[in-house]
């Protein structure tokens, strides 16, 4: 198994006291694009399957919330995919 599909199970398993690093490190193992803030302080992450962009603030560590909503939207990906 990848490195980056052990921290999407990790993420799913507990959701608590993640960093962006983290994020980018899955995003990259699932071609997710994730655009570090210019502006601000929220990563973007869009993917060619989805119609939305979801922001993740860059702030350490996440919140729960985010990490559960960056979880459903790797499944939303892996989905499309198949």
């Amino acid at each position: 198994m990848a490195r980056g599909e052990k921290l999407l199970e990790r993420m799913r398993a507990n959701p608590r006291d993640w960093r962006i690093e983290d994020v980018e490190t899955v995003c990259a193992a699932f071609g997710i694009t994730c655009t570090p803030p210019r502006k601000g302080s929220h990563y973007k992450l869009k993917h060619e399957t989805q119609a939305e962009i979801l922001t993740v603030p860059a702030a350490r560590p996440l919140k729960v919330s985010y990490v559960r909503a960056f979880v459903a939207f790797i499944e939303a990906v892996r989905e499309a995919g198949t």
